[in-house]
């Protein structure tokens, strides 16, 4: 299992093919364990390496745990439970950054 990161320490960053072939360059932002599965949340950067809008894509992620080199592999959430669960999960995150920011200073 990866460590959650939040991607301004690390700058962690995938390209992603879409269904038309072109690629985004997104920003990991975290992975995160819901009901024992993993999902990783990106978000999708412009030329600049900037995010215009805000919005983050959640993708299942599974590693290879035989071969730690090898790409891991996302997978598109086609259930929408499942999308919400994985949505709720992010906003919990996000909540606790906030307030471990909060606690630091």
């Amino acid at each position: 299992m990866a460590n959650q990161k939040d991607y301004e320490d690390e700058e962690m960053t995938v390209e992603l093919e879409l269904e038309d072939g072109s690629l985004v360059n997104c920003a990991v932002i975290t992975i995160l364990t819901v009901e024992k599965k993993d999902y990783i949340v990106l978000l999708p950067l412009n030329e600049e390496g900037e995010n215009e809008d805000g919005e983050v894509w959640f993708y299942g992620y599974s590693e290879n745990p035989d071969d730690p080199n090898e790409e891991p592999e996302l997978s598109y959430i086609a259930d929408d439970a499942e999308y919400e669960k994985v949505a709720d999960a992010f906003d919990e995150y996000l909540d606790n950054c906030e307030f471990d920011e909060i606690v630091e200073e």
